[in-house]
């Protein structure tokens, strides 16, 4: 079967970052399904992978977290999809990845895929989505209020991937007042349309622009990115006894500055459940089935920007270079081989 993988990692400037390769097909035993795979979308953790992690000597390494497409086996232990099925899933960290034919999935972390979506449409969503539910309703729990504090979320790197649909889950499924934080005119508009209440911008300090909207402080930050950057003026901003939770990997985080106001602090990881086959791994399906019915039903939409055609090397490569710049806005997609 067709793949686009690497064998040494490292930056995307040199010969062999990603390659087109052809691999053997893989078999559906015990509860993985075998997806024929539509399309794709690309997410910073492939730029992650790529450049820190080398496969075993000789063999090829196979990125690729969101995938769509259609199930055509499936293992001896498979109860819950059949062949046939039109289905969309993140996959695991610790397996292959989709950026090939046909991809092995566990099927407790696959949902079916939205009907009114397109492939490429869909494909935007899974990582992305399950990374901002788990954020908000698991960890930060933004349904539950905190005393004192403004009834509001205030998620910085509003434009990205997790941002772009963490505002709409937030406007669809609580009643907080959503800030999300923009700094180009297009990145501005962007989280405009997808219902952020207010914008503000990262490049400049975030304390002063949230008190300048009279709300008060904030019961929750959900950091996207470049927590590092921003963390002294969160401490700042974020209500007594609130709740801040983050998804990226500064090389160091110094808390203590959260202590005297009590705030619990969140680390959301959605490969968790599927590498350590948590007991509740299946609300990861249950959970993408309920995002793909708030899609059916109008209420949230695909965060899907820009489709590469087709899947390859050579788009891959443009896709984890717009990702490195920092500049993207929603998803990319890649659909067919």
């Amino acid at each position: 079967m067709k793949a686009v993988a690497y064998q040494k990692a490292g930056p995307l400037d040199r010969a062999g970052a990603l390659q087109d390769v052809e691999l053997e097909k893989p078999t559906a035993i015990g509860r993985d399904l075998l997806v024929k795979v539509k399309a794709v979308s690309v997410n910073p953790v492939d730029c992650k992978v790529r450049t820190g992690i080398s496969p075993s000597d000789g063999s090829w390494k196979v990125l690729g977290w969101d995938a769509v497409g259609e199930v055509v086996d499936i293992g001896d232990k498979v109860s819950g999809h059949s062949k046939g099925d039109q289905v969309y899933y993140a996959g695991s960290l610790i397996r292959q990845g989709a950026n090939s034919e046909y991809h092995l999935v566990d099927e407790r972390i696959v949902g079916n895929k939205p009907k009114t979506l397109s492939d490429v449409e869909a494909a935007a969503l899974p990582l992305t989505a399950i990374t901002a539910w788990e954020m908000m309703f698991d960890r930060l729990d933004i349904r539950s209020p905190v005393a004192g504090g403004a009834k509001a979320i205030l998620i910085i790197g509003g434009a990205g991937g997790v941002g772009s649909i963490a505002i709409q889950l937030a406007r669809a499924l609580s009643d907080v007042t959503v800030i999300a934080t923009a700094s180009r005119p297009e990145t501005k508009e962007w989280v405009e349309q997808l219902g952020a209440h207010h914008v503000i911008d990262h490049s400049k300090p975030l304390a002063e622009q949230v008190k300048a909207l009279g709300l008060g402080s904030p019961s929750f930050v959900f950091s996207t990115t470049e927590t590092h950057r921003h963390l002294d003026q969160i401490i700042e901003l974020i209500a007594p006894q609130g709740r801040f939770g983050l998804i990226d990997d500064p090389e160091s985080l110094n808390v203590m500055g959260f202590k005297r106001k009590s705030v619990s602090v969140h680390w959301e990881f959605m490969f968790t459940r599927s590498m350590f086959q948590t007991a509740d791994m299946a609300e990861q399906g249950r959970l993408l089935n309920m995002v793909a019915n708030l899609i059916d039903d109008g209420r949230i939409k695909t965060t899907l920007n820009e489709v590469l055609r087709p899947i390859n090397a050579e788009n891959l490569l443009k896709a984890h270079a717009v990702i490195e710049s920092g500049k993207s806005k929603g998803k990319i997609v890649l659909e067919g081989f």
